[in-house]
């Protein structure tokens, strides 16, 4: 299909062969927003609201975070949430917390960090994975807990910690050793042991690959991007912006979001995301390929970067906020999950989320005030920007007679995104949801959107609305 959509798109005389975004802007914003804008409906009869949330700071792997347990970095969040809100903990019903690479001590990571927290061991906790958009699968699932009656207020979070991942002995190595647990004799188990061979000392270790094509992401990107037209300076160049428009935001203290955490054997605090870094397009261009050799176009730079770091934050319906006097950020509005085809497809999330969510509310995309989509890889970006312009594209494979539209880049990812801030799988989500309600407060806007990619071949889409009660901080 990748060939298919590079030829097909070849002929069609909309879809650019390269996106420059120092002119983005111009050439691809669209009409001014409305000034007057109605309400999104509720679709949960309970105008379930973001009351507000936090984060770690995000740490490449490897720095800072290194000697941790993922629990701990975790619990983190947790106790930030709570000092930041200022809610007694005993209020909350229950914990929905999200990881992909689990720590197999801490399978139910949600439960373990709450204890370390200390929250009381009668507040139920549980563990969602959904690769990069676990966390919107946390938030999400409280929404619907909210919603249903269940119980009143929620937290939603993530962690994910690649400083250190399980290393598994290889699967003929595990038989071996489950076989010699049962052993009745010493001979029997000398036995096991002069079996050994040495291809059972091979371990095994993690990859960010697809079980189901064995093809790791960044090789699904490299070809996404081909297929897209998306060249290696455009997706430089978009690296480039990530990176500018983080370090300016940090420099502005935008990232209101970010607790400061005591990290043991460091001195200090550690206070901000690590992995910002503005380069120039000559610096970048000298980076050879990093998954398709010669001739690829993602490189380390254009690519996001392994990870440390959680989040968290408290949702609960608006009735219960106002009761507990709190002034919420935003409206959960409306979410979507949607899945394509994991080989060619992979990263398509938005491409296919952000139209249907449009849909479902009744918006177009110049209604949206706030733009945030978590950047994979700057390719990925960009075939999603390509892929959402495209006739071609929206009438074989969304089923509509025309393109989507490409947003105001003026109003997409203002602040960086996870190309530059950072991006820990699982906590990823709720940093998403924090920047849009907080952009939507500084920037006078009222609906937001997030969209997000994942693997597997699946994407979610979230619409944010305004609280009228909504303040800076």
């Amino acid at each position: 299909m990748a060939s298919q959509i590079a030829k097909s798109l070849a002929k069609v005389n909309h879809v650019t062969s390269t996106l420059k975004f120092d002119t983005a802007r111009r050439a691809l914003s669209v009409a001014p927003t409305l000034q007057q804008k109605k309400s999104l409906p509720d679709p949960t009869g309970k105008n379930v609201v973001l009351v507000d949330g936090v984060r770690t700071p995000f740490l490449l792997s490897f720095t800072d975070y290194a000697k941790m347990m993922p629990h701990e970095l975790a619990r983190h969040s947790l106790v930030g949430l709570l000092q930041k809100t200022g809610i007694n903990k005993e209020l909350i019903d229950y914990i929905v917390y999200g990881t992909v690479i689990q720590e197999v001590k801490t399978s139910n990571i949600g439960r373990e960090a709450a204890l370390a927290a200390g929250f009381s061991d009668r507040t139920p906790a549980h563990t969602v994975t959904m690769a990069c958009i676990s966390s919107n699968q946390a938030i999400t699932t409280g929404v619907g807990m909210i919603a249903a009656g269940a119980y009143d207020i929620i937290v939603g979070g993530g962690v994910e910690f690649m400083s250190d991942v399980p290393i598994r002995h290889s699967r003929k190595m595990r038989s071996l050793l489950l076989r010699m647990n049962k052993a009745k004799t010493p001979a029997q188990r000398l036995s096991l042991i002069a079996s050994i061979r040495p291809d059972y000392l091979m371990p095994e270790l993690p990859a960010v690959a697809e079980f189901s094509s064995g093809e790791t992401m960044g090789h699904s990107a490299d070809r996404l991007a081909a297929a897209f037209g998306a060249s290696r300076a455009e997706q430089d160049e978009y690296a480039l912006r990530s990176h500018t428009l983080a370090a300016e935001a940090q420099k502005n203290g935008y990232f209101t979001d970010l607790v400061p955490i005591k990290v043991d054997g460091k001195d200090g605090l550690v206070d901000k995301d690590n992995g910002i870094r503005v380069s120039t397009p000559e610096q970048l261009a000298k980076l050879k390929p990093a998954f398709i050799k010669p001739h690829g176009t993602v490189t380390a730079a254009n690519a996001s970067f392994l990870t440390d770091g959680a989040s968290a934050c408290l949702i609960m319906s608006e009735a219960k906020a106002k009761e507990l006097g709190f002034k919420p950020k935003a409206y959960l509005r409306a979410f979507t999950y949607v899945a394509q085809d994991p080989v060619d497809q992979l990263l398509l999330g938005p491409a296919y989320g952000i139209p249907k969510i449009l849909d479902k509310v009744g918006l177009k995309v110049n209604d949206i005030d706030t733009w945030e989509i978590h950047e994979a890889f700057a390719g990925q970006i960009l075939a999603n920007l390509k892929a959402m312009d495209s006739d071609w594209f929206a009438q074989n494979y969304l089923g509509r007679q025309s393109k989507v539209g490409v947003p105001d880049l003026a109003k997409w990812n203002k602040w960086g995104g996870s190309l530059s801030i950072g991006h820990p799988f699982a906590a990823t989500g709720v940093r998403l949801a924090m920047h849009t309600a907080n952009r939507l407060v500084r920037e006078d806007g009222q609906v937001g959107l997030i969209a997000a990619c994942a693997a597997g071949g699946q994407g979610v889409a979230m619409l944010l609305e305004r609280h009228p009660d909504a303040t800076p901080n």
